[in-house]
C-alpha cells in the first residue's frame, strides 16, 4: 500500500541579517566604583581587561524590558512589523525564571503572537547559537523572518566582592532580524561544546541548593560553606570563573574556530571588513587578531572598553556600535565568534545589515 506524500515547506536559498538594534542601561559603573567592593585599581582593571566602564540596569528593568527595546529598534531597521515574525529566539542565562521563557513574553510584548518562541542557554555563545538556529529556520522555509536577541542582566547574578568575574560584567541587549536574501548573507555556522570544562565558568549553587539551604540542609561543598560563614549574599547563586583556564582556552582554541568559520564561508581574512569577537577581555581579542593575522584594514570591535562583558549581548551590541559609528561598513563582511560557559562556542561570517 502506497503512502500519501506529504508536503514540505519550500526551501530558501539565501538568508541575511536585515537590521540590528541595541539597548544599553542608563547606569554606568566605573572601575573606581568597582574598586569600592574589591581590592583593585582602575589601572589594573584597564591593563588586565581593557574595561573602563560597564552598564548596569536598574532593579526595576528586566531582561524582557531590555530585549523589547533592542528588538523594536531591530525591527524598525529591518523594515518589518512584529506580526511578520515567524520565530523569536532569546539567548540569555539571566532570565530569573526557569519557565515561562523570556522569548514567549517578549513575543507578546512585541505583538508577534502566535510566533513560536524559545530561550537559548549558551551563555556568551548564545547570540551565535541564535544566528545558527534562525538561519536554519529561514533556510528551511519554516519562518520568513526570525528575531534573534542576546540579552543579559548579569548584575543580578554577581557577588560584588568576587574578584574572578564580577568586575568584568555588564548588562545590555542586542537584537537582529534574519530574513531572505538575494545573495548569501550568513555563512555556515561552526559551533560546538566542551562540557569537560563546565566548572571553568559556573554558578556558585543551583536552585535546588537554594531550596536546601533555605530549609536548613547542611552544605557539603567547602566553597559554599565558606560563603555561608562569610555572611555574603549566601543563598543567591552568583557567577565564578577560573580565569587562567578560560583565558588559555579562548586564546588557543577559539582562533581555530574562527579560522574554520572563514574556511567554511570560502573567504579569507583579507576579505573581511569587520571582526566581531565576544567582548570577554581585550587581551583575548588582541591575541585572536594576531593568531588570525587580520590585516590592518579590518575594524576590530572593542565595545568591551565601555560596555564590559555582556555575555550573549556582546556581539550584537558591538555590531550596533560599529555600524552607528561607521555606517559605510553596512553590506560588508564580518566574522563573529562567541564563546563562554559550558564551555560552548559558535562562529559565522555574515554580511552586515
Amino acid at each position: 500500500m502506497s503512502i500519501t506524500a506529504i508536503k514540505q515547506a519550500p526551501l530558501r536559498e539565501h538568508t541575511r541579517l536585515l537590521g540590528v538594534g541595541a539597548y544599553r542601561p542608563e547606569i554606568i559603573v566605573t572601575n573606581d566604583d568597582v574598586c569600592q567592593w574589591i581590592d583593585s585599581s582602575d589601572e589594573w582593571i584597564r591593563q588586565r581587561t581593557g574595561i573602563v566602564t560597564r552598564h548596569r540596569a536598574p532593579r526595576d528593568v528586566s531582561v524582557i524590558d531590555m530585549a523589547e527595546a533592542a528588538s523594536r529598534e531591530a525591527l524598525a531597521a529591518a523594515g518589518i512589523d512584529a506580526s511578520q515574525l515567524g520565530a523569536v529566539l532569546v539567548s540569555t542565562v539571566t532570565h530569573p525564571y526557569a519557565t515561562p521563557s523570556a522569548a514567549a513574553q517578549l513575543t507578546d510584548r512585541l505583538g508577534a503572537t502566535p510566533a513560536p518562541a524559545f530561550d537559548i542557554s549558551a551563555a556568551c555563545a548564545g547570540y551565535c547559537y541564535g544566528i545558527a538556529q534562525g538561519d536554519a529556520l529561514v533556510h528551511a522555509g519554516t519562518a520568513e523572518y526570525v528575531l534573534v536577541v542576546g540579552v543579559e542582566k548579569l548584575s543580578d547574578f554577581i557577588d560584588n566582592s568576587d574578584r574572578t568575574i564580577s568586575f568584568l560584567l555588564g548588562d545590555g541587549a542586542g537584537a537582529v532580524v534574519i530574513g531572505p536574501g538575494d545573495t548569501p548573507g550568513i555563512g555556515p555556522s561552526v559551533w560546538g561544546s566542551d562540557g569537560s570544562k563546565h566548572e571553568s565558568i559556573r554558578m556558585t549553587r543551583s536552585l535546588t541548593d537554594v531550596r536546601d539551604y533555605a530549609l536548613g540542609a547542611v552544605a557539603t561543598d567547602t566553597e559554599r560553606d565558606e560563603d555561608i560563614d562569610a555572611g555574603r549574599e549566601s543563598l543567591w547563586p552568583t557567577m565564578r570563573q577560573d580565569g587562567p583556564t578560560v583565558f588559555r582556552w579562548a586564546v588557543w582554541e577559539m582562533a581555530k574556530v574562527a579560522q574554520r568559520a572563514l574556511d567554511e564561508a570560502g573567504v579569507t581574512a583579507d576579505d573581511l571588513a569587520v571582526f566581531l569577537p565576544h567582548q570577554a577581555n581585550i587581551r583575548i581579542i588582541d591575541e585572536m587578531v594576531k593568531q588570525l593575522k587580520l590585516p590592518e584594514h579590518v575594524h576590530v570591535a572593542r565595545d568591551i572598553v565601555d560596555a564590559g562583558n555582556t555575555s550573549a549581548a556582546s556581539i550584537p551590541l558591538a555590531m550596533h556600535r560599529t555600524l552607528k559609528e561607521q555606517p559605510e561598513l553596512s553590506g560588508k563582511l564580518a566574522l563573529q565568534i562567541g564563546f563562554g560557559a559550558g564551555l560552548v562556542f559558535g562562529a559565522q561570517v555574515v554580511v552586515l545589515p
